[in-house]
């Protein structure tokens, strides 16, 4: 690390920010230069995606801001921006970074009892009122008013959950180990594990509505949850990152042209975009608002969600517009939930950080290094004592601090505020800012979110904001949008670790519908052997059907192993060595018989 920068960081990191814009960068070598990969489709329901269009930074009404410091700084002026390869705490002028964050496994014992009376079936806290009980074939959760909200099916090595909002989420991990997820009225993916230099990797396969796209991701255990943190299939040059930080010269509107959409008429109370945008992360921030509430309408409209479910906007009068140029106006009505300009100001600041985190990771690629995990994903996030902001990019159940349980969808947001949870914690606390009423958790609450949701909402919110880069070097200098500079229309370059990913999936989509039939037999034997017992103490474990201890030994072969526990979560194949990574424990084979216990 350069004691100079060290010293001068404040002075460094302000020029960096006031000087990028003005500076031109180095393109990548032609030879070296490699298309995007496959965008994800148009979210459907709605007119078009997001374009993009910025300034200097603004609230709802001007074109003034502060931003707030980020976990990394911004790219410098020649485009540097170095990052050790451990994890780190704050950002120094020159980006890199140093940490004590860990990872550990605490959990070191060869017995596993199936249940745990504060969880559901499927490892969710268990929200007050709910019971669970053990089954031939797992465990079923049913809550208070004795609906089955989870389902653990060993056999089929499959895990159900109903969420509040009608939808229904199932995620199967297959014999080979892969894992399938599949929701009815949402994309739903097929994921495979690999090595790469030594390192855990995964592809996702996602699909929806005809289309197929690849999205890479990280392995490492955050206190003891395993989490997958989002790894861009391809970088840009850090001129493009250095134009997408910075503020435009003059702020410009855009006419985004959502105006006749269906969503919008559901959602353009909850959400007003900027008049005009100061700068490229202002325009960022309504491309990835708009696409969770595309994503969001779509769901609930193709779902089985109730009649009284949330497909209807809980506030009365949604405003329809002719055109985004006008922006609609929210509800008169003082308590209808709308994102205010402080809220969104929050998005902006971790666009911004999210921009600078990817340019540094561009910096290592060029390196041949590995973006580190544990510096990309949460674990940064919630040890730099600072406050951030998620966006919910799916449907998620969580519990409130009365232990009710409430909904999460597309386009909420919630706070998270130090301390960092405790060692071996795998859920964090945080307050929601944003959310659209109706079953879903009440502004201001406190809910309790396990981490590794949390890693997949900055996920959504990296690969959304990812697509949104695409969109605005491909509009750049139209439609009113300020022109970047020839050396940011460089195409961004294939990382190696995509390149070197498992083929493609050859029926993945089929694959999915099978499930998703698969999980209609689970559903309909839970229900038969987990009938409703209404005695069972409130938010704990019924007395089960079979109570079952199972010992795992050394030299068990995989079969036995997986026949006592059903199939992993995960499955890191080393060749000789096979890692089979499970909810409380992990367990290493060498040559097909246990040689390790975790």
């Amino acid at each position: 690390m350069n004691p100079f920068n060290n010293k001068f960081r404040p002075f460094l990191a302000a020029v960096a920010l006031c000087t990028l814009s003005l500076v031109g960068y180095t393109a990548f070598a032609a030879s070296n230069q490699k298309s995007a990969p496959k965008s994800a489709p148009a979210k459907p329901a709605s007119s078009s995606k997001p374009a993009s269009s910025g300034g200097a930074g603004h609230s709802s009404t001007t074109t003034s801001h502060s931003t707030s410091t980020t976990s990394h700084s911004g790219p410098t002026a020649n485009g540097s921006h170095s990052t050790t390869t451990t994890t780190h705490s704050g950002p120094t002028a020159n980006g890199s970074h140093t940490t004590n964050t860990t990872s550990t496994r605490t959990n070191t014992t060869t017995s596993r009892t199936t249940m745990s009376t504060n969880r559901t079936a499927t490892g969710r806290v268990a929200p007050a009122g709910s019971h669970t009980v053990q089954t031939k074939n797992g465990a079923v959760t049913r809550r208070a008013d004795g609906r089955i909200s989870d389902v653990h099916d060993a056999k089929r090595g499959m895990d159900i959950h109903h969420g509040l909002d009608g939808g229904r989420r199932v995620s199967v991990t297959r014999r080979d180990g892969s894992r399938l997820v599949a929701e009815r009225g949402r994309r739903g993916f097929v994921e495979r594990r690999y090595n790469f230099h030594g390192h855990d990797f995964a592809r996702r396969s996602y699909y929806w509505h005809g289309h197929e796209y690849n999205r890479y991701y990280r392995g490492y255990y955050y206190h003891g949850a395993f989490v997958n943190v989002y790894a861009p299939g391809f970088y840009y040059g850090p001129a493009f990152y250095g134009w997408a930080y910075n503020p435009w010269y003059t702020p410009v509107p855009y006419a985004w042209g959502w105006g006749g959409a269906p969503w919008y008429g559901v959602y353009g109370a909850y959400f007003a975009p900027y008049p005009v945008y100061a700068g490229p992360a202002f325009w960022l921030t309504d491309y990835l608002v708009a696409a969770e509430l595309q994503s969001a309408y779509a769901a609930q409209a193709a779902g089985d969600a109730p009649a009284d479910g949330m497909l209807q906007a809980p506030w009365s009068a949604p405003v329809l517009v002719a055109s985004l140029a006008d922006p609609p106006l929210l509800p008169a009505d003082a308590s209808a939930p709308a994102l205010s300009p402080e809220i969104k100001q929050m998005i902006t600041d971790e666009v911004k950080a999210e921009i600078a985190l990817e340019n540094s990771e561009a910096q290592q690629n060029t390196q041949g290094q590995d973006a580190d995990p544990a510096s990309s994903g949460i674990a940064r996030l919630l040890a730099d004592g600072k406050q951030h902001v998620f966006v919910a990019g799916d449907s998620v159940d969580v519990t409130d601090s009365n232990g009710a349980e409430c909904a999460l969808s597309d386009g909420d947001v919630l706070q998270f505020s130090p301390p960092a949870p405790a060692d071996g914690q795998t859920d964090a606390n945080l307050t929601v800012l944003a959310s659209k009423g109706g079953k879903e958790c009440q502004t201001s609450a406190t809910v309790t979110v396990a981490v590794a949701d949390l890693q997949e909402m900055q996920n959504h919110l990296r690969e959304t904001v990812d697509q949104g880069m695409q969109e605005l070097q491909s509009k750049q200098g139209t439609g009113g949008l300020p022109a970047a500079p020839a050396s940011a229309k460089a195409a961004p370059t294939e990382t190696a670790f995509a390149q070197n990913a498992p083929p493609p999936e050859q029926n993945g989509a089929d694959d999915i519908k099978q499930q998703l039939a698969d999980a209609d037999s689970a559903d309909k034997e839970a229900a038969q052997s987990a009938p409703t017992d209404a005695s069972a103490p409130a938010g704990e474990t019924a007395p089960a059907q079979q109570t079952a201890t199972v010992n795992i030994a050394m030299g068990q072969t995989i079969d036995q192993v997986t026949t006592a526990l059903g199939q992993p979560l995960t499955v890191i194949n080393l060749g000789a060595k096979k890692i089979y990574k499970y909810k409380d424990m992990k367990i290493t084979f060498m040559n097909g018989k246990v040689s390790d216990v975790e």
